[in-house]
């Protein structure tokens, strides 16, 4: 038993759903592309479950974040699918590939051939198991990865409401979540062995800003130890959480984000490896010429660093889903991926964003007591990252076209008297494209509804849903 097709996506994430869309706009006839997915349902917009899912109030729900709504396109429900002729393979998990006979193997033992593969398989949370410490399958700790995830989250924050919870991570996924377990008014506590949070990006001084806002909502912080164990009920529910340090807390339910790992075990073996990803070169192609990877778990050389990289963010697996199927529809075109590595989050009231490299050098600008403030990064010489928070869509694009330019810097005095006007004066000399970063620039304000502008109104109507829904989706 087997089906056959010219184009197969593996995965079904945010990668898979914008290949899927880049597909269909460069004119992929109906039958010959095809989706397998472990997931139960078709591609959606992932940050939004560490967002608007987790929301006490209009929280996201699906159909409202399938693809593409993230970069304001048509969203990709099933129907459009079915409508375009590209079959949807879902809650089906691929057990075994060979690119050398192009064929994949499903869990139910159908055989998938393809011309081309695209892997989309992006990444799983790491497990606590994986670092000596068991849940023992605790009702109450809970990961974020996809919609099942998300799920249970939202089941057990409601069910501890005004109770404790202890986040596990100082990451992406520990800040967002903390942020949305206060506003679900839980007594909120995050551990982390590093000195402070989202250390892979922030600055000590960056992230003492956010730290402190999180402490005015009420979040304590313990740093510089990790978990060891749990204390359990007689229900196999976690009570407390026990600290290397030797604190005991109390807690109705622990959140777990300590980082992801690429789900390449289908491919080891048979593609070339870097960065714990699978290699590719400036066109997302693989050491196989018929298999591309995109999304988490590819490792592109990234010519604004000069270096290969594997980037954990949406932002990547949207510009290299769209980069990988363009490369395949016109495989004479030299263009290559000149991407520009960027990064957001919208919590509480704040929306930073951040492009580049963070080496070298760090110059602070902006007032640190207020809203809007930066950073830059020098490296020999030369502008590579920078970073700014509470920014317009103006000021975010000058900064984006700044950084991909690289100019040199002489004085790093004189850098931080002009602060944010350096860039936009580099702008002004320089005009950027539509689209000079990683991203297309969507500013809003912040997804969380206490926060959110008179005109965003929770009404019972259709058509004030449409309207809200409208404006809310920009910012996933």
């Amino acid at each position: 038993m087997g089906r056959a097709f010219v184009y197969v996506i593996v995965g079904g994430g945010v990668a898979a759903g914008y290949a899927a869309h880049e597909f269909f706009k460069r004119g992929v006839s109906h039958g010959e592309l095809c989706i397998v997915s472990e997931e139960p349902v078709a591609p959606y917009e992932r940050p939004a479950l560490s967002k608007g899912y987790l929301l006490p109030e209009a929280p996201a729900r699906l159909p409202s974040f399938h693809c593409c709504v993230g970069t304001n396109e048509e969203r990709l429900a099933p129907k459009w699918y079915q409508e375009n002729g590209i079959e949807l393979i879902l809650g089906t998990r691929v057990k075994s590939a060979d690119v050398r006979r192009k064929t994949l193997v499903t869990a139910t033992g159908e055989t998938i051939s393809y011309k081309y593969l695209i892997v989309a398989t992006g990444a799983r949370a790491l497990k606590l198991e994986e670092f000596g410490v068991n849940a023992l399958d605790a009702p109450n700790v809970c990961y974020l990865r996809d919609l099942a995830d998300a799920d249970r989250l939202v089941e057990v924050m409601q069910s501890c409401s005004g109770g404790d919870a202890v986040v596990i991570g100082g990451g992406y996924i520990g800040m967002e979540c903390a942020a949305s377990l206060v506003i679900n008014k839980l007594n909120v506590t995050m551990v982390f062995p590093e000195a402070h949070c989202m250390p892979r990006l922030f600055t000590s001084k960056i992230a003492s800003y956010y730290e402190e806002f999180y402490k005015s909502k009420g979040v304590k912080f313990i740093k510089g130890t990790v978990l060891t164990s749990f204390d359990f009920n007689f229900d196999g529910k976690v009570t407390a959480v026990n600290l290397r340090d030797g604190s005991k807390l109390p807690a109705d339910m622990v959140v777990i984000g300590i980082g992801i790992r690429p789900n390449t075990s289908l491919f080891e073996g048979q593609l070339t490896m870097e960065k714990g990803g699978i290699k590719v070169n400036s066109k997302m192609q693989s050491s196989n010429t018929s298999v591309y990877a995109i999304g988490d778990v590819a490792a592109f050389p990234v010519k604004t660093v000069g270096e290969t990289r594997r980037l954990e963010h949406v932002d990547s697996a949207r510009k290299s889903a769209r980069h990988a199927v363009a490369a395949i529809m016109e495989p004479e075109s030299p263009a290559e991926f000149d991407y520009l590595p960027f990064f957001y989050s919208r919590v509480f009231t704040f929306s930073w964003q951040f492009y580049g490299d963070n080496a070298g050098e760090v110059v602070h600008f902006g007032d640190f007591s207020g809203t809007t403030f930066g950073a830059y990064w020098i490296n020999n010489g030369h502008l590579v990252g920078s970073f700014l928070e509470g920014g317009t869509k103006e000021q975010y694009e000058a900064l984006a076209q700044a950084t991909r330019l690289k100019p040199r810097i002489e004085n790093l005095d004189e850098l931080e008297r002009e602060g944010l006007g350096f860039a936009m004066s580099v702008n002004k000399k320089h005009p950027s494209s539509k689209d000079v970063g990683g991203s297309s620039i969507i500013v809003e304000k912040p997804v969380y509804v206490w926060h959110a502008t008179a005109g965003v109104v929770i009404a019972a109507s259709v058509a004030a849903f449409a309207y809200w829904y409208g404006r809310r989706r920009r910012r996933w």
